[in-house]
């Protein structure tokens, strides 16, 4: 088992990393990193309909999607991730218990009567600290997980509140469960660095003969083209959520109403129609061809309206107040 502690706190590059070395290495791994404030989607989710897009955009946090099925999770300096990559016998590679059994052993060293529950929780006191995702790849799992800390609870459900009836698609949602922080439990206070280096000793105890392991500068370059040719893309992130019909009605204060009903397919607007008391509908159609084949993303919507002379289409309506309808 090669380990190591991940010195870099970018969201996009540690979940490249993840995806270099389960492809790239017939070795087993065991490594920690902490990531800057962001979100972070499971496989099959629709993004849109897990993010508060609004708080997202405004405090410019990274959005990405992982490996890994599974629901939306916050990430933090408060937060400290694991990673485990395994080889095995295929159909018996999947085992949330056994692989974060170290993570359960040290706390209770510690003193914290942490349990594994459910299908893939790490529990304190019914409370979730740690939620756990899997991907299977060739004759090896690919197993991480978050461990709370000393997260900021409070954003998190600031970042991840979204309106569900705005979407239907058929992609996974998030269960929400009730969470807390390690640091709570705690007799003593340590640094969440104290307590990384804890995890990473006790996975040295539970697989012996494991070695610190350092990426060449291949590695390194690598992983640098991964992370910006797959996970930092939209492409990824946002335009791989599965097909969603999307539904919105926006009551304006000046008495104007409008609704929109769209179809989106691989991140694209197939579909778009949109009616209400303050549409001119002489050559109306003419503003849907320019939105439909558009990506459904904020910033490229944002800059067609602003682009377009609006009174062609609609009775006094500014861009800003055109662009709430679309998200």
């Amino acid at each position: 088992m090669n380990y190591f502690i991940s010195n870099s706190n970018n969201p996009y590059y540690n979940l490249a990393c993840e995806e270099y070395l389960l492809k790239n290495y017939d070795e087993d791994f065991f490594f920690l990193y902490i990531n800057q404030d962001s979100l972070v989607v499971g496989k099959h989710q629709n993004t849109l309909a897990e993010i508060n897009l609004d708080r997202v955009n405004e405090e410019n946090i990274p959005v990405v999607r992982r490996l890994s099925g599974g629901g939306t999770v916050y990430h933090d300096f408060g937060n400290l991730n694991y990673c485990l990559i395994k080889k095995g016998e295929k159909g018996k590679l999947v085992d949330f218990k056994g692989y974060s059994s170290p993570i359960i052993q040290v706390l209770q060293k510690l003193g914290v009567n942490a349990k594994f529950e459910g299908k893939s929780d790490l529990t304190i006191d019914g409370k979730k600290f740690s939620g756990n995702a899997s991907h299977v790849y060739k004759n090896k799992v690919l197993q991480h997980g978050t461990m709370l800390f000393s997260s900021d609870l409070k954003r998190l459900n600031h970042l991840l509140k979204v309106n569900p009836l705005k979407f239907k698609d058929r992609g996974v949602r998030s269960i929400r469960s009730r969470v807390t922080n390690i640091s709570e439990y705690l007799s003593s206070p340590i640094s969440i660095s104290d307590f990384a280096d804890k995890v990473i000793r006790e996975f040295g105890l539970t697989y012996p003969n494991s070695n610190k392991f350092t990426f060449s500068d291949e590695d390194i370059n690598a992983i640098e083209n991964l992370k910006t040719d797959k996970f930092e893309s939209w492409e990824w992130n946002f335009g791989y959520s599965p097909n969603y019909r999307f539904e919105k009605i926006c009551n304006y204060p000046s008495g104007k109403i409008l609704e929109i009903e769209m179809q989106i397919e691989k991140g694209v607007i197939t579909e778009i129609d949109i009616s209400g008391n303050c549409i001119k509908n002489e050559d109306f159609n003419l503003f849907l061809e320019k939105i439909k084949g558009s990506n459904h993303t904020n910033s490229l919507i944002y800059n067609k309206l602003n682009d377009m002379y609006l009174d062609l289409y609609f009775n006094k309506i500014s861009s800003k107040e055109l662009y709430q309808l679309f998200f």
